[in-house]
């Protein structure tokens, strides 16, 4: 399977290392922008076409794994979608932007193609989305991260980060609220909400804790199939501390089931 990447930050070059060897997939295009782009040109070498632009996508792809963020999702996600391209979509926090998920889905629609969320961080996916259908009462999501985990975000107006001795609750709210104040957090949220109940529906509660170690996401759910309680306590990747190492795994998997022939 030949794709595109859209960005090669720390997420896309995991995945660029784990699938070098991968008979079934094939990087043939990366998308950058313009100030990346003869650097990794350089870098990458002839093998892979580096473009700045979807308009300038030259060789057949099967689909595209989206890696960019926020803006990268809506600079060439529906350019995609529209051209048939199906996307698997990392950023999935960018889905809290008004408006971002029916634009999206008219693309696909127009296209019809289609765009696949990854669970990223986060645990109980699966089994949130197989309720969701017969009945979710009520999802709750809590991140606990160590207090510099917060740095460069409105956590810093609450408390000082750098000297915290107790956990402080920063926020509480809905998975939208939550998304918009506090958007380099919000993919896990965004996340769990989508799956389930809801942007608005989904409760969410954001910590600041300096007796954590690492990012901590614990999901109760609660619906006609009973009751979900999950907790997982991620390590980052060691190229870069603040991505989630089990988001680029997510990924990885996401492509590797598009080529398989048996998918779990």
């Amino acid at each position: 399977m030949r794709f595109l990447l859209i960005g090669y930050g720390a997420i896309a070059r995991t995945v660029s290392e784990a699938v070098a060897a991968d008979k079934q997939l094939q990087i043939v295009s990366v998308l950058v922008r313009p100030s990346k782009r003869d650097a990794l040109r350089a870098e990458l070498g002839s093998a892979v076409h580096v473009l700045e632009s979807v308009d300038e996508l030259a060789v057949p792809i099967d689909c595209a794994l989206e890696c960019a963020g926020h803006q990268g999702v809506i600079e060439h996600v529906p350019a995609l979608l529209r051209l048939g391209i199906d996307v698997i979509l990392t950023s999935v926090g960018s889905l809290a932007t008004p408006g971002l998920i029916e634009t999206l889905e008219a693309a696909a629609q127009a296209g019809n193609s289609q765009l696949t969320l990854v669970p990223g961080a986060v645990a109980g996916i699966d089994a949130l989305a197989a309720a969701k259908p017969f009945g979710l009462s009520s999802v709750v999501y809590t991140g606990r991260k160590p207090p510099l985990g917060w740095l460069d975000t409105p956590a810093e107006k609450i408390t000082d980060l750098r000297s915290l001795q107790s956990e402080v609750t920063l926020f509480e709210g809905s998975a939208r609220e939550a998304a918009r104040l506090y958007p380099k957090n919000a993919n896990v949220a965004a996340t769990i909400a989508l799956a389930g109940i809801g942007m608005d529906a989904t409760q969410v509660r954001l910590v600041a804790d300096p007796a954590v170690q690492r990012n901590v996401h614990t999901l109760h759910a609660e619906g006609t199939f009973g009751e979900l309680d999950m907790t997982i306590s991620g390590k980052p990747l060691a190229s870069n501390p603040k991505t989630s190492a089990l988001a680029a795994y997510s990924a990885v998997r996401a492509l590797r089931n598009r080529a398989a022939s048996l998918v779990i």
